[in-house]
């Protein structure tokens, strides 16, 4: 008798298995059949390709919501500020980690923007899997949790380019090679994850792409390259996943040259031959263009809009030396090593 039930519940946990599996299976093709529906795949360039898809993931899943403090205090609360990057934690714990995320989360936001927590959750963790563990190995790294997180919570590019350079450096402050590398492995599986693996795949010489040169790279040497405009080729997607995050509510009161359309929202680019000659973020992605324009001008990319009274003020100005030519692109910071942030305090 005894052996008749172990031998039916073995059969009923398979079953459940079995259940359980299925349900991840139809979310994991869930996320993806949505990100597909939103036909990004015609836009012609695979930057704009890639930081589209990878920026949909991001807010479907609700992460622009978390910022890169909020995954701090996560990390701290799991414990994983104690483990080595290279200690492995499976699946289970990797689902308390995103849990913890989200219901804090949902403690922050205000009841008439509270955010389906479990959904949120199934999304994330099977996104995450998919991405990092297509294997089924049931297991993850630290280093890749932290990793995949940074990088596509919301919040500032550079606070989040802050902490992965202290989760890349050595005690004096200096980044680690063999960390950078590390941590180039895991980033670029996230466009692999959405298609974009022939594009922005992790290759042998992609930190060479970064730095060059074999030098001591302290914290503003790295923020100089990753913020550099052009950023290093096989990260160029990720400020552009922020510009895009920053100009999803700009408006344009400009027609677009090609589909005449009159309310202009994201981008906007200007030719620089053509004159008066403008595109909407829909046209330009799509290789669009009429009359003597050319796919081989070269286009400039504008985030806002400013009044021609207003350009000519600022042209006065700058011209007199009351404008900065040209403002650095982040602020420099003590050449020391960071201590870790303790967060204890916050309730």
């Amino acid at each position: 008798m005894e052996g008749w039930y172990n031998e039916r519940n073995r059969i009923l946990r398979m079953i459940e298995e079995c259940g359980r599996r299925g349900k991840t299976m139809a979310e994991k093709r869930q996320l993806f059949m949505d990100m597909r529906a939103q036909n990004y795949d015609v836009i012609r360039l695979s930057t704009y390709r890639t930081a589209c898809k990878l920026r949909f993931v991001q807010k479907r899943c609700n992460l622009h919501l978390v910022d890169i403090w909020n995954l701090i205090e996560a990390f701290r609360d799991n414990g994983l500020n104690t483990l080595d990057h290279s200690t492995e934690i499976n699946v289970s714990r990797l689902e308390t980690i995103i849990s913890s995320i989200y219901y804090q989360l949902n403690k922050r936001l205000p009841t008439t923007h509270q955010i389906s927590v479990e959904q949120s959750i199934s999304l994330l963790l099977n996104f995450v899997i998919a991405a990092y563990d297509s294997e089924g190995h049931g297991k993850l790294t630290v280093f890749s949790v932290k990793a995949i997180l940074a990088t596509m919570c919301g919040g500032k590019i550079l606070d989040k380019l802050r902490y992965t350079f202290s989760q890349i450096s050595d005690s004096n402050g200096i980044m680690m090679y063999m960390k950078f590398d590390q941590f180039l492995r895991e980033v670029l599986k996230l466009p692999t994850a959405v298609f974009e693996g022939p594009s922005f795949g992790y290759t042998e010489h992609a930190v060479r792409t970064c730095f060059p040169q074999q030098k001591k790279i302290t914290l503003n040497m790295f923020l100089d390259a990753m913020m550099a405009d052009p950023p290093p080729q096989c990260l160029v997607w990720l400020p552009l996943m922020h510009r895009l995050a920053n100009v999803e509510n700009v408006f344009h009161p400009v027609e677009c040259s090609y589909c005449r359309s009159e309310s202009m929202m994201g981008f906007r680019y200007r030719c620089q031959q053509c004159h008066n000659y403008q595109l909407c973020q829909t046209c330009f992605w799509r290789g669009y263009a009429s009359g003597s324009h050319s796919n081989q001008h070269q286009m400039k990319e504008h985030s806002s809009w400013k009044s021609p009274a207003k350009k000519l003020g600022h042209a006065i100005s700058k011209s007199l030396g009351c404008v900065p030519s040209r403002e650095p692109p982040h602020p420099v910071y003590p050449e020391m090593p960071e201590k870790p942030l303790d967060l204890a305090h916050i309730v």
